[in-house]
């Protein structure tokens, strides 16, 4: 599912209204059918106070319509029309007078209006600002949208949180609706999966209103949201007559003294996700733990005791993963080097220290094979580009980066986005759960075992990413967040792999930013 800007949006509705032979009031009462459908499933009539504030462009138009509906359908609302600005759209108008046609008088809210006494058990209908919001509410408004948030009310929102912007975190993070829930029209919004952001849509859904889905999918977008219906077209099926040889030899290269517990996970989540071999190239103390621990990995040994410091192998693998527990020694730095100078080019997999001795040496990068995939937290990903200033920047730069080192960056969070050139693919699975020690290295693993069954570098880091994000969700169930580990992360990779083959619950696209268990 693609991630449109606001221009875009708008100019799908002109195409709609243009092909369906519709007017722009008639895709408003469209909408708004669909929200009071949505609302009536779920409320049958109940009888609690519903204030509804509408701003005076087509956001306010939507609330306008809603608001008839359900006081057609016997509902208790209140409506307040936010009067930030002598302009008001055509759309908000019409509706407007079909309000008042049914006697249904607005409480017009202006700079000194006071403040509306709102019940903890009412609900509150946001359409004050819609998707073209383009400044910061004027101050009064900022203040009325305190007041709604300090109410304890359940806020929906119509199309997006009043006040959060399609292109720019807020200038002013109290002037902006903290949602209990969102309804998007046609499609989820980016500025919901952003840290920034997100915490202004604690869950959303999406609403299909009818948009021509040609003119919609012939868009060229730079973000797409990844889920299940998105990554099964990857999956590779296995052969019958397959062996072993058929499915890669992943090379888990990594771990020191007192961290090789990282290298047994990557190594471990390699072979459950379908590596046909995995080998772990570790320091001398890692081999009896490996060799216990993994009876099915092979394990080759450095010289040194503690850490590794010459990367000598003979063996060639399909693919590397490097950096898991390596630790930045300078010896270690060197042989990393050394390696990549020697190394046929095979693809690579770079987390944890490989990616702090990329940073510390940024010669290394001009090494590394074409589509490398690093796997960064956010302070491993400021120590590779520099800081930012916000997530929009942030995700700038990680596509300039990328594009100048030619490197797949699969940026670590509550929503793992994947950079590729101009191109960012975000996680819809996972949860907070999964923050837990070893989580990083299990999706080193992960990738690596994809990678090294013939899975493309990008497929192999969407698709695991989200396999990831699965297991960690099933694994969720048993478990709750607290005590949710990386080895039981790994352990439900396999139930990752059926759950996608199964039938959804529900058909609708809905998403929580809730972080409660």
């Amino acid at each position: 599912m693609k991630f449109y800007t606001a221009g875009q949006i708008h100019a799908a509705d002109k195409a709609t209204i243009e092909k369906q032979q519709i007017t722009s009031n008639e895709l408003m009462e469209r909408a708004a059918v669909q929200l009071f459908n949505w609302l009536h499933l779920r409320m049958q009539g109940a009888q609690v106070k519903i204030h509804l504030f509408c701003g005076i462009g087509n956001n306010g138009g939507d609330g306008m319509a809603l608001a008839r509906h359900l006081k057609d359908h016997g509902y208790d609302i209140a409506v307040y029309v936010v009067d930030y600005s002598e302009k008001r759209s055509r759309d908000f108008l019409i509706n407007l007078d079909r309000l008042k046609d049914r006697k249904i008088w607005p409480d017009f809210l202006d700079k000194g209006s006071d403040f509306v006494e709102i019940g903890k058990d009412d609900i509150i209908i946001d359409a004050i600002f819609g998707i073209g919001l383009n400044r910061s509410p004027e101050p009064w408004v900022a203040e009325l949208i305190q007041h709604l948030n300090a109410s304890g009310a359940f806020i929906l929102s119509v199309d997006i949180p009043s006040g959060v912007f399609m292109d720019r975190v807020l200038e002013n993070k109290d002037a902006a609706i903290k949602a209990n829930h969102v309804l998007s029209f046609q499609v989820p919004k980016l500025v919901f999966f952003l840290p920034e952001t997100g915490v202004y849509s604690n869950q959303w859904e999406v609403l299909d209103i009818g948009l021509d889905q040609e003119f919609l999918a012939g868009m060229e977008t730079e973000f797409e949201l990844i889920g299940k219906n998105e990554v099964l077209p990857l999956y590779m099926p296995r052969e019958k007559f397959s062996h072993k040889g058929n499915y890669g030899h992943a090379l888990i290269i990594g771990g020191s003294y007192g961290k090789i517990g990282a290298v047994s996970l990557a190594a471990k989540a390699s072979l459950i996700i379908g590596s046909g071999l995995v080998t772990a190239y570790v320091p001398k103390c890692g081999y009896v733990p490996l060799q216990t621990a993994l009876p099915e990995v092979m394990v080759i040994t450095d010289k040194n005791e503690a850490h590794i410091q010459d990367i000598a192998l003979d063996i060639q693998p399909t693919v590397i993963g490097v950096g898991i527990g390596m630790g930045v020694a300078a010896v270690t730095g060197d042989a990393l080097s050394e390696y990549l100078d020697t190394q046929e080019k095979v693809p690579m997999v770079i987390d944890a220290d490989g990616l702090n001795l990329l940073s510390k040496h940024k010669v290394l990068l001009e090494k590394l094979p074409p589509k490398t995939i690093l796997t960064p937290h956010p302070k491993e990903l400021s120590r590779l580009i520099g800081d930012w200033k916000d997530d929009f920047e942030k995700l700038k730069k990680v596509k300039a980066f990328s594009k100048e080192h030619d490197v797949i960056v699969v940026i670590k969070g509550a929503h793992t986005i994947t950079v590729y050139g101009n191109l960012g693919y975000v996680n819809t699975t996972g949860n907070p759960g999964m923050a837990t020690a070893g989580s990083g290295d299990v999706l080193t693993g992960v990738i690596t075992g994809l990678v090294a069954q013939g899975y493309e570098p990008l497929n192999a880091a969407v698709f695991g990413v989200y396999l990831h994000g699965r297991a960690g969700d099933i694994a969720l169930e048993q478990t709750g967040y607290q005590a949710l580990t990386a080895s039981k992360v790994i352990e439900a990779l396999g139930k990752a792999f059926i759950d996608l083959f199964e039938m959804p619950e529900s058909s609708g696209e809905t998403g929580s930013n809730d972080t409660q268990p």
